[in-house]
């Protein structure tokens, strides 16, 4: 099985239905904006989990797919407040929404993408109470998203984050998505409560896993794959997990905080993090939250779209940029 093609035979159903239930129409600038990053692509890991939790308890794409879309939205609507939060200029290799259309646009169209992901989720025919599960869903995730960012901005004026934090701020600001994605789609697909409890859990440990293996490739990949400045966390003064776990062991990074580095000085400081142990470290922790993850779904019955399930969250760990 090739987990990138079973991915996108199902994100060209998202691309398709993006264009349906969110037209750019007046006024056509704020719509533009909106639609993109949405039409920049994307691997579309969250729409395409919502598909594959509901395929995996028996039903299929038609059944999801406009959920499939409200959660897209909302994680572009994160994608469009981030870069403005972090003022980053670029994304998916090109401009960002704010330098295109001004922080002011941007922040319209990132809540225009908010609002229309409700918008559409409550509009889909299907049982109510499955619905307004499925909103308090992705309502609460969006809580946790900002709950998260809050986190992950406070940390920065900290010496002293703990493991335990930064794994509470990652479950939050990333995974939580994944998660109600997950849960989403088993429940409109039909599935028990203890199912869909259960793909919930499924989505969130094998975010976690995906957010602390970022951490990794940001210091591991090659730029021009990784498509951003190497070695951009430390110099930020990020606190994950491999900055915390280097500073409790006494480890001394002279770039970290420091806003720039030159490229010999982040090769230094990938070296001391390796030989510190503290690259290893995160790479472990990241495959142990995959594989509990993995566990999740053993209450479901064998099935193409479990395999897949399976085989993505194995992808978190194996992919590069």
């Amino acid at each position: 099985m090739n987990v990138i093609d079973e991915i996108k035979k199902r994100s060209v159903h998202v691309d398709k239905a993006i264009g349906e239930l969110l037209p750019i129409t007046q006024p056509e600038e704020l719509y533009k904006a909106s639609r993109y990053l949405l039409d920049a692509g994307g691997k579309r890991l969250r729409p395409v989990t919502v598909i594959l939790a509901a395929e995996a308890v028996g039903s299929d794409i038609d059944a999801v797919l406009s959920a499939a879309v409200a959660v897209e939205l909302v994680h572009n609507f994160t994608l469009i407040h981030d870069d403005i939060m972090d003022k980053d200029d670029i994304r998916r290799g090109m401009p960002a929404v704010h330098v295109k259309w001004s922080k002011a646009g941007a922040i319209l169209a990132g809540d225009t993408l908010y609002s229309k992901s409700f918008e559409i989720i409550s509009c889909i025919k299907t049982d109510p109470v499955r619905i307004v599960k499925s909103i308090e869903l992705l309502s609460r995730a969006c809580i946790e998203i900002c709950e998260g960012q809050w986190m992950d901005i406070d940390f920065e004026s900290r010496d002293d984050v703990s493991e335990n934090e930064y794994l509470e701020m990652v479950g939050k600001k990333t995974s939580v998505l994944y998660a109600a994605s997950a849960e989403i789609g088993a429940l409109l697909g039909g599935a028990s409560d203890e199912a869909a409890e259960a793909l919930y859990e499924y989505g969130r440990l094998v975010g976690i896993g995906f957010q602390i293996y970022d951490d990794v490739l940001d210091l591991i990949t090659l730029e021009d794959v990784l498509g951003k400045v190497r070695g951009s966390d430390i110099m930020e003064g990020k606190k994950t997990i491999i900055a915390i776990h280097a500073l409790n062991h006494g480890v001394d990074l002279d770039i970290f905080g420091s806003g720039s580095a030159t490229t010999s000085q982040i090769d230094e400081a990938v070296k001391i993090l390796e030989d510190s142990g503290s690259i290893d470290y995160a790479t472990d922790l990241a495959m142990s939250y995959i594989q509990k993850g993995k566990t999740k779904l053993d209450i479901l019955e064998d099935s193409e779209a479990k395999d897949i399930l399976l085989a993505i969250a194995d992808y978190m760990i194996e992919r590069l940029f």
